[in-house]
């Protein structure tokens, strides 16, 4: 099961102190540079930061990306380089961020978080993601391997779309735009589920389905923890003011704080849906109880009056005309089946079962 919180290993430690407190401790420091502009791509894998300066000045964009983030050595290189304030680096180091944004003049700080499902697993899991968008630079410093980012990466690649037209800004909105595109793809899923689960639930509701209704609750309860404070990072990317955002850009931002809303607003109506469907289990098992006990009250009252009329008939007094009657023990059966098949037909017109 996914922890919600985690215990800071910087418990005491001085502000601007870099230590990693996410749980791959094991990740393997990698940085890949992608330099683009309108004619020509280059990309380095296992690149070095030294990588980079011959693409400072030239006027094209750099993509610096970072994957494992537990070498400070590499932090700490790239703070100095891009002059990132100790307390921002200590934010992308401390992974249990809620998105937000800075501007801090020369670079603006952005900090997300990626949904994904792990390989042989249905939970939805994150993983914090920060940006560092500097002039002709972006910067993206991930976890551990592995992203929503291909898509972005064959455009830029391929020059398809208006990627290698644009600057910096443009590039943080694609990877963004990716990012919460997986949203949705998340949360087509989980609609599925609920919907599966829906319909078990009016078919034949369970123990097993109320466990799994419960996790589904926790599940979207991870998720909104990671979506409504993007709401308020993206928007202050579409209202930012800064030199770093170009105005061509601006009108993309308001298309991505307005997708933001809509993720928020389908876990809102997840969360509704689940709240119904447990209504639905209670009102369902509510539902079968009363059956039950709706045939147990008419064979209890069946079976009162043919008790009172064995009662009778079971008294020990020595004179009782019935019990010398030749014909007495057929005409106490045929009692017992007029009252039975009368109190039958009685429950039938009144539709009591």
């Amino acid at each position: 099961m996914k922890r919600l919180f985690t215990v800071s290993a910087k418990h005491g430690q001085p502000p601007g102190t870099m230590v990693y407190t996410g749980q791959r401790t094991d990740e393997p420091t990698r940085i890949t540079l992608i330099d683009y502009g309108p004619d020509a791509v280059v990309e380095k894998s296992d690149a070095r930061l030294g990588d980079y300066a011959p693409c400072r000045e030239s006027g094209t964009v750099s993509w610096i990306n970072i994957d494992g983030l537990n070498d400070t050595a590499v932090m700490e290189s790239v703070g100095n380089l891009f002059g990132i304030h100790p307390l921002v680096l200590e934010d992308i180091l401390h992974t249990t961020q809620r998105p937000k944004l800075e501007d801090h003049a020369d670079y603006l700080f952005l900090v997300v978080r990626m949904l994904y499902v792990p390989a042989g697993s249905s939970e939805v899991q994150s993983e914090q993601l920060s940006f560092i968008l500097a002039k002709n630079c972006l910067v993206t410093f991930q976890e551990r391997a592995g992203d929503v980012f291909d898509g972005v990466r064959d455009r830029i690649r391929n020059n398809h779309g208006r990627v290698r037209k644009m600057g910096a800004d443009y590039l943080l909105y694609a990877l963004m735009d990716a990012i919460i595109d997986n949203y949705f793809a998340i949360m087509e899923t989980i609609g599925e589920k609920i919907e599966a689960i829906e319909q078990s639930m009016l078919e034949n509701p369970d123990a097993v389905l109320l466990n799994q209704l419960y996790r589904m609750k926790r599940e979207l309860l991870y998720i909104r923890k990671s979506t409504w404070p993007l709401r308020e990072a993206v928007g202050g990317l579409e209202r930012g003011e800064s030199a770093l955002l170009g105005k061509k850009t601006a009108p993309f931002l308001r298309d991505l704080y307005d997708h933001t809303i809509q993720v928020i607003d389908t876990v809102e109506t997840f969360r509704d849906m689940l709240g119904g469907v447990q209504e639905l289990y209670l009102s369902s098992m509510g539902q079968k109880t009363n059956q039950v006990m709706q045939v147990l009250t008419i064979i209890a009252t069946i079976f009162i009056p043919l008790t009172f009329v064995a009662g009778i008939y079971g008294m020990n007094f020595e004179y009782m005309p019935e019990l010398q009657w030749k014909y007495s023990y057929a005409a106490f059966w045929a009692l017992i089946l007029l009252l039975t098949l009368g109190m039958v037909v009685f429950f039938r017109r009144r539709k009591w079962f």
